[in-house]
This record gives C-alpha cells, structure tokens and sequence, in this order.
C-alpha cells in the first residue's frame, strides 16, 4: 500500500505564504493526476489544485492566482505554492496521487494549515 508523505503545513499570518510538500514513494513519474485537496472543519473535502489526463490543472476558483502546484522529478515530490494566505484557506491539506499501473488513489495523512493573526 502507497501512502504520500505531506509536510510544510503550520501557522500563518494572513497574507503570508507556504509552500506544502507531497513526497511520492519509489517515483513521482508512477503516479497521474497528483494534486492537493483541503478539508475545514466541519466541511467536505474540496479540490485545491490537481492535474488532469490531458496535462492541464484543476483549481477552485478562490484560489486561482494565489495557489500554484509544481513537479520535483528528481526529488519525486509535488509541491503546492500557496500565497496571500486567509483566514478561510485554513484546513488540512492532503496530497492525492492515482498511480499508474493500478489506478488506485492514494492520499497523504494531510497536514494542518492554520491562518491567524
């Protein structure tokens, strides 16, 4: 069983930036359609950022041209850029990758993003 390693979460002040880490076991090139998903209190998970088969990336509209998620071949691991952080971006974040050879999903433990003054 594979599951993604996800770090870089913790506190912020409004405004400020992260920059999460999505570590893929063996190699990053194994996976599809790897992107980030976030869960507030009290809500459902929601789609962040994620890739498509076609090599184009979803995204919530709220977090278009704050959010941006990038590759790390050689390090096999996803990045999720995040700036100009809010209040109500606070949630767990979690890593999603489909791998390629079962089209199993699998998720990361998620790591906690809290955005406060």
């Amino acid at each position: 069983q594979v599951q993604l390693g996800e770090s870089g979460g913790g506190l912020v002040q409004p405004g400020g930036s992260l920059r999460l880490s999505c570590t893929v076991p063996g190699s990053i090139f194994g996976f599809g359609r790897m992107g980030w998903y976030r869960q507030a209190p009290g809500k459902q998970r929601e789609l962040v950022v994620a890739e498509t088969n076609g090599g184009r990336k979803n995204s919530a509209d709220s977090v278009k041209g704050r959010f941006s998620i990038s590759r790390d071949n050689a390090e096999n691991t996803l990045y999720l850029q995040m700036n100009s952080l809010k209040p109500k971006y606070a949630a767990v974040y979690y890593c999603r990758g489909v791998a390629a050879f079962s089209n199993a999903q699998h998720w990361g433990q998620g790591t906690q993003v809290t955005v406060s003054s």
